[in-house]
């Protein structure tokens, strides 16, 4: 490595944060001052190795911490050691950390204390309640005092680092790194999973589901299923792909509930390009994913948003979501909605991506180099702003 190159770890731990990392580390690679190192703590070692193979992208470190039923607060305690060792001993200029994971709390704290730059992708989303999304919403803020650079997905997030104090001249608008993931991934003819080649898609009008956050569990999760049974049983021509999360307390209910039901496909985690295929074929989409509703408008499609709140506000203020949580008669009276009203079918999918242009890893490379090449100290404290925080509660109510 040259000496005007600085070597940038991008930290992983799970699927959606290898997806939205790879573009970042793409630009990396290219970058004429800037060296990428990939260190996974492998909190979700299959899922995660499935979207790195889609990328083509080998960690430099596998630090093989998943363990079967892990406990949230050992994994982050074995990752903060680990890590720590591992920055020792690699001795990177600027860590880079994505998303609201444990992953994430354990890099940014851990490269906190050794007085290593941190950047934030994806900073400054906010439920503004600290149990829904548990325990994202608590980890993104960790991140958010730990960093040096926020990249804020959207205008909206970037208020919401503002209202809490954050400097200006530290948060960078760029757009959401998924929107760039999306167009590194080709449509595809035949689908990888051999049962959505069997799907008559011309035909069909095919709904894709997923559900996986704790707080969508227990009866929650069981009145979806009972919603899901009411939608094919109402509506002859639609099919529902229902690619099932891994975690036992999803899987037991969905298979027991939804196991025999004629024209719903219960599947595996799915490879990300046959995803976003199905997104691409799809009619609308119904889910709790955090990530779905960022690429649903990448697709044009509508989603139903399986939860109370959103810390994607710009996904309804589009025109593109709806909140409509986890009550049987409200999913089945808005899918229905949906299915029913070609006019407010279009409406909903006619709306301009708030989430970027694809091209939010350049931007992001571009500032790191710039602030490696000219670091800058903070020169005025921060403070929180309880007006500053009011009024972003109040924008989040009317987007609702």
């Amino acid at each position: 490595m040259s000496a005007d190159t600085h070597k940038v770890a991008l930290v992983i731990g799970t699927r959606p944060e290898a997806i939205k990392m790879a573009p970042v580390y793409a630009a990396l690679r290219d970058h004429p001052h800037l060296e990428p190192l990939v260190i996974a703590t492998t909190q979700h070692r299959e899922m995660l190795k499935q979207a790195l193979d889609v990328f083509g992208i080998i960690p430099d470190v596998d630090l093989g911490l998943m363990q079967n039923g892990q406990n949230l607060g050992v994994f982050t305690s074995r990752a903060m050691a680990a890590l720590t060792e591992c920055y020792l001993e690699q001795r990177p200029d600027f860590v880079l950390v994505q998303g609201d994971t444990s992953t994430v709390t354990a890099a940014a704290l851990s490269a906190f204390y050794q007085g290593i730059a941190i950047g934030h992708v994806e900073a400054g989303l906010r439920s503004f309640d600290l149990s829904s999304p548990f325990p994202e919403e608590v980890n993104r803020r960790i991140a958010t005092c730990a960093a040096n650079l926020h990249f804020a997905p959207t205008n909206e997030a970037r208020q919401n680092l503002v209202s809490e104090g954050i400097p200006e001249a530290d948060i960078f608008v760029t757009g959401n790194t998924v929107v760039d993931a999306i167009h590194m991934v080709p449509p595809r003819e035949r689908f990888e999973t051999p049962a959505l080649n069997g799907i008559d898609w011309s035909e069909r009008r095919v709904l894709l589901t997923t559900v996986h956050r704790r707080e969508s569990l227990g009866e929650h999760l069981e009145a979806i299923c009972d919603a899901l049974e009411s939608i094919v049983r109402l509506h002859y021509d639609v099919e529902i792909v229902f690619p099932v999360h891994l975690n036992p307390r999803v899987r037991e209910v969905v298979y027991r509930r939804l196991g025999q039901a004629p024209r719903i496909h219960l599947l595996d985690p799915l490879p990300y390009p046959d995803l976003l295929e199905i997104m691409r074929r799809c009619y609308l989409v119904l889910s709790d994913s955090g990530g779905i509703q960022e690429e649903c408008p990448s697709f044009r499609k509508p989603i139903l948003i399986l939860r109370d709140t959103t810390e994607r506000p710009e996904v309804v203020q589009s025109g593109f979501g709806e909140l409509v949580g986890t009550e049987a008669t409200r999913i089945l009276s808005r899918t229905s909605a949906l299915l029913g009203d070609r006019h407010l079918y279009l409406q909903r999918a006619s709306g301009k991506n708030p989430f970027g242009d694809g091209r939010a890893s350049q931007r992001i490379a571009e500032v790191i180099e710039m602030h490696l090449r000219h670091p800058t100290e903070r020169k005025h404290p921060r403070r929180l702003d309880h007006d500053q925080v009011a009024a972003a509660l109040e924008r989040l109510s009317l987007a609702s």
